[in-house]
């Protein structure tokens, strides 16, 4: 079986570097992607390394900007011959609760751009790469119940990105299904701080009373998801939209936090 090598966004911290374990523990090469966290992608890349015998780079790229995609894509097929798997993890957000007519031009194509035009950029950027050798995979980062398009209040520039992504992401499935290019949607739920690097034998002994499966979930939740998808034997799986929620109504969870 041929070596893989993947992509990851955003992976040095997080749910990010949480998929980077799994995919080094999987025998996979990784360009880690970093905007600001050079040290942490660096650790990161050497302990995997040293763990699972894997080669791993760092690759600094504000993905907002199409001039930093192309540079990431330029340096990461500079040491490996093709990239096989592209996780879109990073993606701006804003906590700041803001109405729609609120929002400045410069912070609304910032969000637009980082988590709907980056998809585009990286795609188009690795997908004939892909194409030669007749076998991708591609992951797209969601949000619970973003396959409805639906409204989200003070969060309309995130929403509408990501619910781009998500047409974005089942029509790169339908036009590269026949170049072996599988391309999936994962929906985190709702996994907040230091649990997005945790592993879920840390959650079991935690209880977490506004889950239905009454723990909170992890990064590895979503690693394991991510894993799966791009194995070689998932190749029947594409244009999903998978959602990783515990059972939680996280978007339900937004809209009554607001009363």
């Amino acid at each position: 079986m041929r070596e893989k090598t993947a992509l990851i966004t955003g992976g040095a911290a997080g749910i990010g570097r949480k998929t980077a374990f799994l995919l080094a523990e999987n025998g996979i090469h990784l360009a880690i992607n970093y905007r600001e966290s050079k040290e942490k992608a660096e650790s990161l890349a050497s302990e995997l390394t040293n763990r699972f015998g894997t080669k791993n780079i760092c690759i600094k790229g504000d993905i907002t900007s199409l001039d930093d995609c192309r540079n990431i894509v330029q340096k990461a097929l500079s040491t490996f011959s093709t990239i096989d798997i592209l996780v879109h993890n990073a993606g701006p957000y804003i906590h700041e609760r803001i109405v729609m007519t609120d929002y400045p031009f410069e912070k609304w194509n910032e969000l637009i751009n980082g988590n709907l035009n980056a998809v585009f950029y990286l795609s188009k950027l690795l997908i004939p790469k892909m194409r030669e050798k007749k076998w991708g995979r591609i992951i797209t980062i969601g949000f619970d119940r973003v396959e409805t398009a639906p409204g989200w209040i003070y969060r309309s520039a995130f929403a509408a990105a990501k619910s781009g992504v998500v047409s974005l992401t089942k029509t790169m499935a339908l036009e590269e299904a026949e170049n072996g290019i599988t391309a999936n949607m994962v929906c985190p739920g709702d996994i907040t701080g230091e649990w997005k690097e945790k592993e879920i034998i840390q959650a079991v002994e935690r209880i977490d009373s506004d889950s239905p499966v009454g723990r909170p979930g992890t990064g590895e939740d979503i690693a394991r998801v991510i894993t799966f998808l791009v194995d070689e034997k998932s190749d029947f799986i594409t244009g999903s939209v998978i959602s990783i929620t515990g059972g939680k109504d996280v978007l339900g969870k937004a809209f009554r936090d607001l009363k």
